[in-house]
């Protein structure tokens, strides 16, 4: 017998491959005839094993794609997925010590709060130093003012600045900011500071210092010490005598920001880079254990509780995964460590299609069939480009078309079908985003009603064992009860949902939908929250110094 020829061996490998693919329901004839029109392109894809793709039109992979996405979160694939997610945010509000986490902000706004209060935001490239005015909630439209606000860049120098010495920059800033409104018969300035790093938070102004990360060196010689004592040291150097009084992040300061001028405001979303809730639930709805180390004298005020819910950590298991996105997820340095924010947020969103786009380039044509050699590289295809091109509705998508291009010259020059299938694909992927971003906004809300209704006390407050549930009485209950009865506000910020085009829109429909099918009353508005950071840090201080 002869040797096979390699001809043969090809041959004898494309039938192979064209009859799983008749197997898999498509046509043996429109199989066979793709190994001839591209006999390379099906060996490519049928090699060492790996996982192998049919051949198809781009239509058909479109028509696939838009299965994938969105066939999960159709008709009443939503609801049930909220209802997964519901059990997974009540199972840690028990357990986990790295999400749904209360915070020692407790007390929201009455919209009577008044006065001037020095707030500072401190995020991974910007300081900002403020003065803001609070006027109450009567002075309807001008509630609240940024009375003076100054933006210091802190440039890679600032970055490397050590320990106490970052400090000290941030001191001479706020002295910069501040040196004529300051009174000299005035024995303490207060302080409210949205801190976008992470702390180990021990009192309502005060935290343990913790790793910065994002090329920041402030931490070194100083991790675990107190983030208070250290601005109040620093500010001591220039006759400042601050007092850090209340401490929030993001989240919780766009929830803040928003309850002062909104008194149903119950939420704070954030949907950017990253995305995050932070809630207002029940102080009685968390096992004792879940609230560590603090004192009788806070669960004997609170009865209610800021909660970072630490979103992007939920949905293991439960999300309707795409072969994209089990492709992002196993190349990722943490897999598995925040499934939902792979689907949610914008650091994300880009590379799925990114993904998405390398297979229709490679089995069904798109661009010609040659990948861009800027898309080659991971993440390189950026959510804002995305959102440039479905903003792009013209028939001949010009814009669309030279967005991509500028940022991904092309070896074949691309069509307007081609262009048209990019927009296709962002629009099915943010479409997605933005639903199950409803589901987890209607999930809490759903389980804000559910942990008020099961832990109406009616019994004198008590603090029980640490394993057990804390249940407290409050005079604000039927308030609590009243309020998700009627029009709740969800406070939002970030760059995906405040300017990606129709996001917030969809979003709102797909809360509207699961809202009109759920046995609560009531219903959820989104409402953006401009300068929350700044905003939400002066009302935690009102807050705090008012009480």
């Amino acid at each position: 017998m002869q040797p096979l020829t390699s001809a043969m061996i090809t041959l004898k490998k494309s039938l192979l491959a064209a009859l799983k693919s008749f197997l898999r329901g498509r046509s043996f004839l429109q199989a066979l005839l793709a190994f001839w029109v591209s006999p390379k392109a099906l060996k490519e894809h049928n090699v060492d094993g790996k996982r192998t793709y049919p051949l198809r039109t781009l239509e058909e992979f479109l028509e696939e794609a838009e299965r994938l996405f969105l066939g999960p979160i159709d008709e009443d694939g939503l609801r049930k997925y909220s209802l997964n997610l519901k059990q997974q945010f009540r199972e840690r509000l028990h357990s986990h010590a790295e999400c749904m986490l209360p915070s020692f902000n407790h007390l929201l706004p009455t919209g009577k709060e008044r006065g001037q209060y020095l707030a500072l935001d401190v995020g991974g490239s910007t300081l900002r130093v403020a003065l803001v005015e609070l006027r109450g909630r009567e002075a309807t439209g001008k509630e609240c003012e940024i009375v003076r606000m100054v933006t210091f860049k802190i440039t890679p120098e600032v970055k490397k600045l050590e320990g106490m010495s970052f400090f000290d920059w941030m001191a001479a800033r706020i002295y910069e900011v501040i040196q004529k409104d300051i009174s000299h018969d005035q024995d303490v300035i207060p302080m409210g500071l949205a801190w976008s790093f992470p702390v180990e938070q021990v009192s309502l102004g005060g935290g343990l210092l913790l790793g910065m990360g994002k090329g920041f060196l402030a931490t070194s010689g100083l991790l675990g010490q107190d983030l208070g004592e250290l601005i109040k040291f620093a500010c001591k150097k220039h006759d400042l005598n601050v007092q850090l009084a209340a401490i929030v992040n993001d989240s919780s300061a766009t929830l803040l920001s928003q309850a002062y001028t909104h008194a149903s405001t119950r939420f704070g979303l954030i949907l950017g880079t990253g995305t995050n809730i932070a809630v207002h639930l029940p102080v009685s709805a968390f096992s004792r254990s879940k609230y560590g180390k603090r004192p009788e004298s806070w669960f004997e005020s609170a009865s209610h509780v800021i909660v970072n819910t630490e979103l992007g950590m939920f949905g293991k298991d439960i999300l309707p995964l795409t072969r994209w996105d089990e492709l992002l997820n196993a190349s990722h340095p943490r897999p598995d460590f925040q499934p939902l924010e792979h689907l949610l947020s914008g650091f994300y969103l880009g590379e799925i299609c990114r993904l998405a786009i390398v297979e229709a380039v490679e089995t069904a044509g798109l661009l010609g069939g040659e990948l861009p050699p800027s898309l080659e590289k991971p993440y390189s295809l950026d959510t804002e480009i995305l959102s440039r091109i479905e903003a792009d509705t013209s028939p001949n998508l010009e814009k669309a078309l030279l967005h991509f291009t500028t940022h991904h010259p092309c070896t074949t020059p691309p069509t307007v079908s081609d262009i048209a299938a990019i927009r296709g694909l962002a629009s099915l992927i943010s479409r997605r985003s933005a639903a199950l971003l409803a589901a987890s906004v209607f999930s809490l809300w759903e389980l804000r009603h559910e942990t008020e209704a099961e832990h109406i006390p009616n019994t004198p407050k008590s603090t029980p064992s640490n394993d057990s549930a804390v249940v407290l009485p409050s005079p604000s209950i039927d308030e609590e009860i009243r309020d998700i009865e009627a029009s709740t506000k969800v406070a939002f910020n970030g760059s995906v949902i405040e300017h990606y085009p129709e996001y917030r829109a969809t979003c709102q429909r797909y809360i509207d939908d699961l809202v009109s099918h759920s046995e609560h009353p009531g219903s959820v508005d989104l409402v953006p929250a401009l300068e929350s950071s700044i905003l939400g840090a002066a009302v935690a201080l009102a807050c705090a110094t008012e009480s």
